[in-house]
């Protein structure tokens, strides 16, 4: 998968969790928490269903690697190799 790829399944997941979340035009660094009011709960749902989605296991120490879409898929693509 692609970068592109990547930010798009990310955003599609968040979608489904926050289905209210203005992502049009999200700044692709800024922190997902802020940016979209995410919770803790909402961040934890974000790297389940990516973990599912993608079939890759994420750490727990991982997760702070995914507050951020461009970092977000920089992690997921070093992890699907």
């Amino acid at each position: 998968m692609t970068l592109d790829d990547l930010k798009l399944a990310i955003l599609e997941e968040i979608a489904g969790i926050a289905p209210d979340a203005e992502l049009a035009g999200l700044d692709p660094g800024a922190d997902l928490r802020e940016a979209l009011d995410l919770d803790s709960m909402d961040l934890l749902n974000l790297v389940t269903a990516l973990s599912r989605r993608l079939d890759i296991d994420i750490p727990d120490a991982d997760v702070g690697q995914l507050v951020t879409l461009d970092g977000g898929a920089r992690y997921l693509h070093a992890k699907l190799g």
